[in-house]
């Protein structure tokens, strides 16, 4: 596996159930969780703001109604 530096996301609160993000080439983003860290995720910048964005839209609609 390659030697990412790996720094825990601001979203995450606690030692647990904690999402961890590192930079990689060519605008690629890497995630994995606490849980499964051998589990990589590679995505670009552009994909991850479109998650975050789906999952605030997805939050903001769920505490509304």
């Amino acid at each position: 596996m390659a030697n990412y530096v790996w720094q825990k996301s601001t979203y995450s609160p606690d030692a647990s159930n904690c999402v961890y993000v590192a930079d990689g080439p060519a605008d690629a983003i890497r995630l994995r969780e606490s849980d499964t860290p051998n589990t990589i995720l590679t995505t670009t910048t552009d994909g991850l703001r479109h998650l975050m964005d789906t999952l605030k839209s997805a939050d903001r609609r769920s505490a509304s109604g």
